[in-house]
């Protein structure tokens, strides 16, 4: 077999691969209110989804829709005030956007790391460090 013959057979043989945007889907954030607090149902499987600590989101989130959250015992976040599920969406989408998707390739394999004491995101497909937003 020559190696054009053992390239068109590799080729036929190798499963299709999606884009980065394919395969990665941020759930939407289910809000319910409870009388003057807002309770995000599915913080936990957000927080899966993303590959983050609950901590950074939360913080992300609190400073983004200008209130104080925590989470409760079944690992719903909780935040004070009456906030609509379009502007919890809005927020989570920033938060991708700045702390999750990489900038150079768009995958969503990233991590945080410490640089030199700076945080930035290094993309583990790519190979790529990017600076994230003060938070």
């Amino acid at each position: 077999m020559d190696y054009e013959d053992s390239l068109d057979r590799a080729l036929t043989e190798t499963p299709e691969v999606g884009d980065a945007a394919d395969r990665f889907q941020v759930p939407a954030p289910e809000v319910r209110p409870e009388g003057n607090v807002t309770s995000y149902e599915n913080f936990q499987a957000t927080i899966d989804r993303l590959n983050r600590t609950q901590e950074h989101l939360l913080k992300f989130l609190q400073s983004e829709l200008g209130t104080s959250a925590s989470i409760d015992d079944r690992g719903r976040a909780r935040f004070t005030g009456d906030f609509r599920q379009s502007r919890v969406a809005d927020a989570l989408d920033e938060y991708v956007e700045s702390f999750v998707t990489c900038s150079e390739c768009g995958s969503p394999d990233t991590r945080l790391v410490e640089e030199r004491g700076a945080t930035v995101l290094k993309c583990d497909a790519c190979g790529a460090l990017s600076a994230v937003p003060d938070r």
